[in-house]
Order: structure tokens, then C-alpha cells, then sequence
């Protein structure tokens, strides 16, 4: 009987661990989200979106900003400069173009 205990907690556990791998799977199927500001949107449902990271200096830990220009992809053209956007990273669309627009976070001030 013991044995058998063993035995189940073990198949438990290997189910778990599955349920765990598909489920970090899914996750990396998705992508990498993050937000950013469009700059340009003069090309034909592309838009070039600014995101602004802050980096360390390794050797004298200073922090500097760090601007990394992405071409994402807009089907509707509905973004337009000034806005603040979610974008996603998706399979490669175009030579320069792996990321697509998935949302507004605020519109643009003029």
C-alpha cells in the first residue's frame, strides 16, 4: 500500500510539471509586451515605436536612458505620432518588422 502511495504522488507530480511546461510554452508563444511611444507613422500600416529603457553602467553603475526604435505593425494605420502603445512580439512580418501594435494607453496631445 505504501508503495502505491508513492507511486501516485509521483504520477501527481509528473502531471503537474506538465501542466507547467505547456503552460510556460503558451507563454513564450505570445511574446514579450511593452510599451513605447510612436514617433513615425509615414509608412503604410507600420509605425515606429521609441521605447525608453533605463540601463546600468557595469563597471561605475551610473544609469542612463537608453531609446530602442521598433517597427510595428499597424493594419488599420490608426495610430498616429504622439500616442503611447502596446506592442507585442510576433513572428517576422517583413525584414525589419516582429513586433505588432496590440493597443492604445493614451492618445496623442495636439
Amino acid at each position: 500500500m505504501p508503495q502505491r502511495a508513492k507511486l501516485n504522488k509521483r504520477i501527481s507530480k509528473n502531471m503537474e510539471n506538465e501542466q507547467k511546461e505547456k503552460q510556460n510554452n503558451n507563454a513564450e508563444k505570445r511574446g514579450r509586451i511593452i510599451k513605447g511611444l510612436v514617433v513615425s507613422d509615414k509608412m503604410n500600416k507600420t509605425v515606429v515605436v521609441a521605447v525608453l529603457s533605463l540601463k546600468e553602467h557595469p563597471k561605475y553603475r551610473k544609469r542612463y536612458k537608453s531609446t530602442k526604435r521598433y517597427k510595428a505593425h499597424d493594419e488599420n494605420n490608426e495610430y498616429k505620432v504622439g500616442e503611447k502603445v502596446l506592442i507585442q512580439e510576433c513572428r517576422p512580418i517583413s525584414k525589419d518588422k516582429r513586433w505588432k501594435v496590440i493597443g492604445r494607453i493614451s492618445k496623442s496631445e495636439k
